[in-house]
């Protein structure tokens, strides 16, 4: 893929991060590449906030307002489909917290470049900042991704740093059901894979702010998460004999 057939953009998905999302923005900004913020219902000082960037940055960044919040992914999903209108091939998702490492951005582009079909997925290297509770939670997700796609292709499956193919992905979201919170990340993967899309890997450094604001909520997204792995171990049953000849 030549450069001008490779059009990426950073999708960032935002609700209710008016404080980190300025830092964030700034450093997105300086790799150049265009920038879409897809505010999921915030709150009126954090839209404010969104609106007062993409006004003051009108040639580099974009707003996409959704009405209510709908969760993360579905953030994600609607930035996907306003970045397949525009004509982009590559969306790279990038937290707001301000949690990913963003000089890998660039590591990130030369890769999707040099492999414009496969899926770029951050693999991440922790810090101290991360919670004992969090860490093996996140584990236990790995666990029952490896078990549902009968592989270790997927080295972490939640982390939400990653480079998306514009196009495969929107086809995907067309047909296969996904999560629209904090499931989404883990689910879209793993259809991804199941679909025989390529991952590639690569390390990255995430750290998790003392004074961030996290979305996450203990029972809801747990149920939700438990669900997801239910549906997929199912799936994952209904697709065994492809996935065990696909291993042959």
């Amino acid at each position: 893929m030549n450069n001008s057939e490779f059009r990426p953009a950073i999708l960032i998905p935002v609700y209710n991060h008016e404080h980190a999302i300025v830092n964030t923005l700034q450093q997105v900004m300086t790799y150049g590449h265009p920038v879409l913020l897809v505010d999921d219902g915030s709150h009126e000082p954090c839209a404010k906030v969104l609106a007062t960037l993409a006004s003051q940055n009108a040639n580099q960044v974009s707003l996409l307002r959704l009405p209510i919040n709908g969760g993360k992914g579905h953030a994600v999903k609607a930035g996907l489909r306003r970045l397949y209108q525009d004509g982009y091939t590559h969306g790279l998702q990038v937290d707001a917290d301000g949690q990913h490492n963003l000089e890998d951005i660039p590591e990130f582009m030369r890769l999707g470049q040099q492999s414009p079909h496969t899926l770029i997925a951050g693999y991440p290297q922790y810090d101290d900042s991360i919670s004992n509770g969090r860490f093996y939670g996140r584990y236990l997700t790995h666990i029952w991704v490896w078990i549902n796609t009968l592989s270790f292709t997927i080295k972490d499956s939640m982390c939400g740093f990653r480079l998306y193919p514009v196009n495969e992905f929107t086809q995907l979201l067309e047909t296969e059901p996904c999560g629209n919170r904090m499931d989404f990340d883990t689910e879209v993967i793993v259809r991804w894979l199941w679909r025989g899309g390529k991952i590639h890997n690569v390390h990255t450094k995430v750290n998790y702010p003392t004074d961030g604001v996290s979305h996450f909520k203990l029972f809801s997204d747990n149920v939700l998460i438990s669900w997801m792995h239910t549906r997929l171990f199912f799936g994952m049953l209904i697709r065994l004999p492809r996935l065990l000849w696909q291993k042959l």
